[in-house]
């Protein structure tokens, strides 16, 4: 059981869903590292009066909010000429559209809301929000480092968007820690998360995409400094998102300099997931979540290989937000999605077996040193398949640190490993060398 807080704000209902929860305001969501101001909040009065015991994936915190005042709806201008009716402000990948500051209850720093341009999935124009943190002392003249941000599951939902959450910045781990490492922070929501989808979940380009993207967006925020040093950081399905972005830097970002790529509980391996997601709660939540958006990217059926239930699972996966960092006891698994309500012949039948093997990262190089952490208990991305996925990057060449933690699940992963992580990225801004664990061949 885990508890949550409830308030005016927040309308928990009781939900036979199945899917997960994303409470919109007073998660415990700070870990007890570096963030005490988030640890008294979550132990203080709620508004309500008292701490709420709920089970995870038993209830849901009410429905996903609505868009904030068309914010994240894209600009257009006025059309240059009668030719040109329906003109569109230009949405070059990296192009901010939009900012909107918003108050942060961290101290020293400033954050703003964003909508910039970006490249789909399919090769096509998107915007995507996302938000931008900075320290509001005055930017060195050398610039500000980057720290790219790339959230765990969210849903697939249009107002999943972490950034439309009450207090968007408890979804980044340490933000403190950043400010006063005197880092600007960026990020991204990816595309359909706050504007229209679908949302390219566990899609590799689509995502690297925006999160690189979502650094040039950031360098375009007046008076923050942001420089072109950056690194890249993120958390399950943003740990499949940040190795990505770290393949894709070179060539899609050249004015960028990419300093290291930390990937934590990456998903490596959408193949099995599938296999044996659908026997855990939250893996259910991310199988649906990554079939649902593959078969709109991709316009593959999967009616030869789902079941009529799991297929009425996924085609519900929008309906709601997810917590990434929950835990605690879960509901049952509705009748007829278990372990066989996915054929394995997917993983084997065009184009499911083409979409996998292009959604595997690693099978470029990535543009910068990787650090990649695993919890020890993890039962959505098991530690033989991540140890598996790092041993194919040191066979590769790539400088790799891999740090395991013991006794960690999946959802902690994030905050369990974030001091690490931050440790690792400053010594490559300080142009430390990289340590490698990997053993000689």
């Amino acid at each position: 059981m885990r508890a949550l807080l409830c308030g005016p704000d927040s309308s928990f209902t009781s939900d036979a869903g199945t899917r997960g929860i994303r409470p919109r305001v007073g998660r415990l969501h700070g870990g007890p590292l570096l963030d005490s101001r988030r640890v008294r909040r979550s132990l203080g009065t709620t508004r309500c009066g008292a701490l709420v015991a709920l089970a995870l994936f038993a209830v849901r915190c009410g429905p996903p909010p609505s868009r904030r005042d068309g914010f994240f709806v894209a600009p257009t201008r006025k059309p240059s000429s009668s030719a040109e009716p329906r003109a569109v402000e230009d949405r070059r990948p990296g192009r901010l559209l939009r900012s909107e500051p918003f108050k942060t209850g961290v101290p020293g720093s400033q954050a703003w809301r964003i909508l910039y341009g970006s490249t789909g999935p399919n090769g096509e124009p998107v915007e995507v929000s996302g938000l931008v943190v900075a320290p509001t002392l005055p930017a060195p003249a050398n610039g500000r480092n980057v720290v790219a941000w790339a959230h765990p599951t969210a849903g697939v939902g249009e107002s999943c968007a972490p950034s439309m959450l009450k207090d968007p910045l408890d979804a980044i781990p340490h933000v403190p820690t950043l400010m006063v490492l005197d880092a600007v922070v960026v990020a991204t929501d990816y595309p359909g998360l706050g504007t229209p989808g679908p949302v390219p979940y566990l899609v590799g380009e689509g995502e690297g995409r925006a999160v690189l993207d979502a650094v040039r967006a950031a360098r375009q925020i007046p008076k923050i400094g942001a420089s072109n040093r950056f690194a890249v950081w993120g958390h399950s399905q943003g740990g499949h998102a940040a190795l990505f972005a770290g393949q894709l830097a070179r060539p899609y970002a050249p004015e960028l300099t990419l300093v290291g790529v930390a990937a934590i509980s990456p998903v490596t391996d959408v193949a099995r997931l599938w296999k044996d997601g659908l026997d855990e709660p939250f893996g259910r939540v991310m199988v649906a979540d990554s079939l649902w958006s593959w078969s709109r990217i991709y316009r593959a059926s999967l009616e030869p290989y789902a079941s009529p239930e799991l297929l009425q699972y996924v085609a519900a996966a929008p309906g709601e937000c997810v917590d990434p960092e929950g835990g605690g006891d879960a509901a049952p698994a509705p009748a007829g999605v278990g372990a066989d309500a996915l054929s394995p012949s997917i993983s084997t039948s065009p184009p499911w077996n083409r979409l996998l093997d292009e959604n595997r990262p690693g099978r470029s190089p990535s543009s910068a040193p990787l650090y990649v952490a695993q919890g020890t208990d993890d039962a959505i991305v098991p530690a033989s398949v991540t140890a598996d996925f790092v041993a194919g990057l040191c066979r590769s060449g790539a400088t790799v640190r891999y740090e395991t933690f013991p006794g960690t699940g999946h959802a902690r992963a994030g905050r369990t490993s974030a001091t690490a992580a931050i440790q690792w990225m400053k010594a490559r801004f300080d142009g430390d060398p990289a340590p490698s664990t990997c053993p000689p061949f």
